[in-house]
């Protein structure tokens, strides 16, 4: 186009064009937007002043160098950027509520809330909010909601989407059952990720029943019981109503006291969404209760086989309620090994089985990559994951090198369509040789308790080859139905 043209004629008729450009945008921008200042000195004492003040597009920013306390209100303006500065501004419910709901309830559009504290909030209901959403698209990031009944509290609505990302999560329920870190109600989308969901009080560290969910690169724990501030949740994570959900490379740790032995349920309240699909991919999972467990508990009503591939199942219980579901490259130990497993430091120790063990996912029946391209670094953050060797199993690659297989791996074949039943048929008893055509998922265990390889042809029904899945137990080996 002429005007970019180096010439001294279009550099002048340029300049005036965006000159007059700017003077045009100046004036737009001076009209419609503005930035609310909060804090002590500041033009607002307290958030809700500039919130009621607010308009379409404008930023409240927050001095994070007090705490205010009892400043409870409804959000309205929609499209409002809410962040503190100058450190986390701390906000305290200090026995009061807005509108019986929450300290703020959000009923705007648009909202993206950063970086603040909320406690303390408390109702009649026993369902108090931090945020209590009510608007449509909210977006939460690097923000601290505990004590509270409920960190967040969300209606249903499903032209909303909702993205939760790089915050924390404690201690919040008020004791029965129906409050919890986080409610998600029955949204388009919920988008949770690099964020640190622990310690909820009775109540679950993630419940959504959103249609779609996303669930990455997180932790979910439980202080030990007997600590100061130790939870007792239900389940890790809920997902009453099934919907597609992707969850991607988290940690999902059950305490030995707790009060559901399911850590991962899907579909367990009826699979009324329209998606039926769960896809658990690349995370460890982690039970602390010597007993009992299921990892992944999912509803009678959902037909459509999970797909778990890749996953640490660390401790006493069973893998999954669900018979049909899709089990490949999955490693099952009571004790799997983690460089430090007290201090969740869980990279695969040296000459881990998991090392170089994971198969490639593939996509989901709607195309999304099924990859594991993070990892969560605590506290709620994330980098990116190495790529080293072939892919390892579990929510981590091991941190330093490791030993290169002397002859190249087979590529593994694309993942099963989903609907594609798998059976397992025994094929030697331990110190004997399991023998098949082409290439299968080999388990060896017993009782629920596996660890599993991808091999062609045969393989030593050994603990050598394999890990001890279960110390003093009988084990046997059988293979897929399925070839890879």
């Amino acid at each position: 186009m002429q005007q970019f043209r180096d010439t001294a004629s279009s550099k002048s008729a340029t300049f005036r064009l965006s000159a007059a450009l700017l003077m045009s945008l100046a004036a737009v921008g001076g009209a419609s937007a503005a930035t609310l200042s909060v804090g002590p000195g500041k033009t607002y004492a307290a958030p809700c002043a500039a919130f009621a003040k607010a308009k379409a597009g404008d930023v409240v920013e927050i001095d994070g160098s007090k705490t205010y306390s009892g400043d409870v209100c409804a959000i309205s303006p929609s499209k409002l950027t809410i962040r503190g500065v100058n450190g986390r501004p701390k906000i305290d419910a200090a026995g009061k509520n807005a509108q019986g709901k929450a300290i703020w309830v959000v009923k705007g559009n648009d909202i993206t809330v950063e970086n603040v504290e909320m406690f303390g909030a408390k109702v009649p209901d026993k369902n108090g909010a931090a945020l209590r959403l009510e608007g449509t698209n909210f977006t939460l990031r690097s923000s601290y909601l505990h004590g509270n009944e409920n960190g967040i509290l969300s209606g249903a609505n499903i032209n909303s989407n909702v993205v939760i990302e790089y915050s924390e999560f404690g201690r919040n329920g008020a004791g029965d059952g129906y409050s919890h870190n986080l409610y998600i109600g029955n949204v388009g989308s919920l988008v949770f990720r690099y964020n640190y969901s622990h310690d909820a009080w009775v109540g679950h560290n993630l419940k959504s029943r959103a249609r779609v969910n996303t669930i990455s690169y997180n932790r979910f724990s439980s202080t030990p019981s007997g600590s100061l501030n130790a939870g007792t949740p239900s389940y890790e994570i809920d997902l009453p109503n099934a919907g597609t959900a992707y969850v991607i490379g988290n940690v999902i740790h059950q305490p030995a006291v707790h009060n559901n032995p399911g850590m991962l349920a899907y579909g367990m309240e009826g699979a009324t969404n329209p998606g039926k699909d769960l896809y658990v991919v690349n995370n460890t999972f982690l039970n602390d209760d010597s007993s009992r467990g299921t990892f992944v508990l999912v509803g009678s009503k959902v037909t459509t086989p999970a797909l778990l591939q890749n996953n640490i199942f660390s401790g006493t219980g069973t893998v999954t309620s669900q018979g049909s579901a899709i089990q490949k490259s999955n490693y099952r130990s009571v004790a799997a090994g983690f460089v430090n497993r007290a201090l969740f430091d869980l990279h695969p120790i040296a000459n881990a089985l998991v090392i170089n063990a994971g198969t490639a996912p593939g996509k989901s029946a709607a195309g999304v990559s099924l990859a594991s391209t993070a990892q969560y670094k605590h506290t709620a953050a994330g980098e990116s994951r190495p790529v080293s060797g072939a892919l390892d199993i579990g929510a981590y690659e091991a941190s330093g090198p490791t030993s290169t297989p002397s002859t190249p791996a087979p590529a593994p074949a694309p993942a099963p369509a989903p609907g594609t039943p798998e059976t397992w048929k025994q094929c030697a008893t331990e110190g004997y040789t399991c023998s098949f055509t082409g290439t299968r998922e080999v388990r060896f265990g017993v009782s629920g308790a596996y660890s599993t390889k991808v091999v062609t042809a045969k393989t030593a029904c050994t603990t050598k080859v394999f890990g001890d899945p279960k110390k003093g137990a009988s084990k046997t080996c059988s293979y897929s139905s399925l070839a890879r």
